[in-house]
């Protein structure tokens, strides 16, 4: 199956839905490392890496006091966050550590390395660094072979 959308699509931004904006801003300040580029009223906000308008958009518009969907509902499963490199990575782990965050997840997948944890409103959020795609593993037909095996979270650490 092909797509029909050009390779040099990205997604943009995502734009959630918070309980507490303040909270929020802090998390994803603090723990992944945005800076906060704008605020519309004390409604939303917006957070970016580098000079971008913004990769993370915050409301209360619909959800101020909100609590999380319960488990078993529909909504975002997570949010994946690709660093640039396997340093970054593992300092954004480490704060998220020292700040608390419970680790729900860490896997190799082969393609990337990836942390899991939740953010302050229950949702999933996923924080990663690809390897070069030149150490990806293939299967015999050259397509992507997915991995799930264990990260070495204590190796990863010993790079921040």
């Amino acid at each position: 199956m092909s797509s029909i959308a050009p390779p040099e699509t990205r997604v943009g931004h995502i734009h959630l839905k918070v309980a507490d904006l303040e909270r929020s801003i802090a998390f994803y300040s603090e723990i992944l490392g945005f800076a906060l580029t704008a605020r519309l009223g004390s409604g939303a906000a917006f957070l970016a890496a580098g000079s971008y308008h913004h990769h993370i958009g915050l409301n209360t518009w619909e959800s101020a006091g909100g609590t999380p969907p319960p488990a078993g509902h529909t909504g975002l499963y997570h949010t994946a966050f690709l660093y640039p490199d396997r340093r970054s990575l593992a300092q954004a782990v480490k704060r998220a550590i020292a700040r608390g965050i419970e680790i729900t997840g860490k896997a190799d997948h082969g393609a990337n390395e990836a942390v899991y944890f939740r953010d302050p409103d229950g949702n999933g959020v996923e924080i990663y660094r690809d390897r070069p795609e030149a150490e990806w593993p293939r299967n015999s037909d050259g397509s992507l072979k997915p991995l799930n095996e264990p990260l070495d979270l204590e190796a990863l650490l010993a790079e921040a």
